[in-house]
């Protein structure tokens, strides 16, 4: 007499019946390996139009004292309510910087460059991206977070790269007996390019003044074959106590009220226009978009938005 032959399904289904034996099952004590804490991939890459932008992870930070930067002229309550509302924590944050590689088919063009080079370095790494291959490196301001990764022991990161940046930016910081700046921007000056407000870093690419988080703080718009997205550097260094609440102080803000109107003024013009940013400290990979709600805007984080870019 033949035996019945199980099908695959009910063999399946069979096998749910049996008793659980310890070491039965293949590979189950590879499940015992342990936590390895948080992690998440260092860069994210995506099209518009003709160029090819990817956002780089070069560093992040844990605070427990968030309203020591956000928020300074709100009160506890005001702040503790925003926080709430946007269901994180008001007694911990986590800060990401965030610089963009945006490859215009002729041109790699790095915007900022972290907090130091081996932060941006492993992060041009996992993206595939030698140092070498740089062409242009853009300031967008002279804070350390974005100049750190300019220098490494033995000379320039980007030894290959011309440098862009903001006219009245670096007239600032020239003179201002700053160590960061005397140490990784002073020697490239005779490679670099200074721009005004309406300057072009290259085609597509142009300098966009949004003075007030530093002297000559410069936002840049990409523009593509019709699309757009713009780069808004520190304009906002968070995506709910500085957007939501666009007159909340921030305390590394040189000028407060500058860089209130300037958060009213950039991302009053994205809501209106529609179209993606990235912030160099919203959560990691930094692209999103805002819709003026109430006083302020609602951050919404790209999701697969850009995924359909090809």
């Amino acid at each position: 007499m033949t035996k019945p032959m199980l099908s695959r399904r009910t063999a399946l289904f069979a096998g749910a019946a049996l008793p659980f034996v310890p070491g039965l099952l293949a590979g189950s004590a590879a499940a015992a390996t342990g936590l390895q804490g948080s992690a998440m991939a260092p860069f994210n890459r995506f099209k518009l139009g003709g160029f090819e932008v990817t956002t780089l992870l070069a560093g992040t930070r844990a605070s427990d004292t968030p309203q020591e930067t956000f928020g300074l002229n709100a009160t506890p309550e005001e702040f503790a309510a925003a926080a709430a509302d946007a269901f994180i924590p008001a007694d911990r944050t986590q800060t990401f910087f965030t610089p963009t590689l945006v490859n215009t088919g002729s041109e790699l063009v790095l915007f900022d460059t972290g907090l130091d080079a081996a932060g941006i370095t492993a992060a041009l790494a996992a993206a595939g991206i030698t140092p070498d291959l740089v062409d242009v490196v853009v300031l967008t301001h002279m804070h350390g977070d974005h100049i750190g990764g300019l220098m490494t022991d033995t000379g320039p990161t980007f030894a290959n790269a011309r440098y862009v940046t903001g006219s009245l930016e670096n007239d600032f910081w020239a003179l201002a007996a700053n160590e960061g700046y005397d140490k990784n921007v002073r020697p490239l000056l005779d490679k670099m390019t200074f721009l005004d407000d309406g300057g072009s870093v290259s085609g597509g690419i142009t300098a966009m003044a949004a003075f007030g988080h530093s002297p000559g703080h410069m936002t840049y718009m990409l523009d593509s074959d019709g699309a757009m997205l713009r780069i808004t550097a520190d304009t906002a260094n968070h995506y709910v106590w500085s957007l939501a609440h666009p007159d909340w102080e921030v305390r590394f803000d040189a000028d407060k009220p500058a860089a209130a109107a300037a958060r009213r003024a950039v991302f009053g013009q994205i809501a209106a226009d529609r179209i993606p940013f990235i912030g160099y400290h919203m959560p990691f990979p930094a692209v999103g978009f805002v819709e003026a709600q109430g006083d302020g805007f609602r951050y919404v984080a790209a999701s697969y938005q850009m995924m359909l870019n090809g």
